[in-house]
């Protein structure tokens, strides 16, 4: 009973987190080395309708790729990305700065929060958080590397959507917050029921009709 007690899915946070952010990296830096075909925009597939990947190229002369963490970036591929210097859907644009630390203290706080047995006993939770922390730490990565964030995954309908394009860490920061809020219902604590109402009142009644 004891162990059953002490069972934790803290495992399944760090696989989330850990293998969201490499997947993040991955699909990012694949994707912007097979789309670059010496123009400014990469499309696939070619007739795009619906859902497709779009990678966006800075093809300035006098761009280039610059930092101590120079080498990494150009793992991206010969011309530098066209970067998202905003958060979330390109909002709060010109803030990469604020945005890279506000990433490091959410991501300590998530942690943090994740250490908690409580915490750590609740699968749903410990899930929320993984994807939360793997979108926090893959955006993260391409604002310290990059000093913006690079986005490839673009939906639209004519007409009805054009959402602004967005990457795999979007996707699991917004999967994780949904599943988050989600998780904030599912453990409200239900109203007592009529028949526990009446049993936790009947040592009163009792000692109300010796009085």
């Amino acid at each position: 009973m004891r162990n059953m007690a002490e069972r934790t899915y803290r495992w399944l946070f760090w696989v989330l987190a850990v293998g969201g952010t490499l997947l993040d990296q991955a699909t990012k830096y694949g994707v912007y080395r097979w789309l670059y075909h010496g123009s400014r925009e990469g499309t696939w597939p070619a007739n795009p309708r619906i859902f497709w990947l779009h990678a966006n190229y800075n093809l300035d002369p006098e761009a280039h790729y610059s930092g101590p963490l120079a080498r990494l970036a150009e793992l991206n591929g010969p011309v530098p990305p066209y970067l998202n210097p905003g958060a979330l859907f390109g909002l709060g644009q010109g803030y990469n700065g604020l945005f890279s630390v506000i990433s490091v203290l959410a991501a300590v706080g998530i942690i943090a929060w994740v250490c908690r047995r409580s915490a750590a006993r609740d699968w749903v939770l410990c899930t929320s958080l993984g994807l939360i922390l793997a979108g926090t730490l893959g955006n993260l990565y391409d604002r310290v590397v990059f000093s913006g964030v690079r986005d490839f995954l673009h939906f639209q309908v004519v007409g009805v959507i054009d959402w602004p394009i967005f990457n795999l860490a979007d996707s699991c920061l917004v999967c994780g917050a949904l599943l988050l809020l989600l998780q904030a219902f599912w453990t409200r604590s239900p109203a007592p029921a009529p028949q526990a109402a009446a049993g936790a009142r009947a040592p009163e009644l009792a000692a109300a009709k010796k009085d």
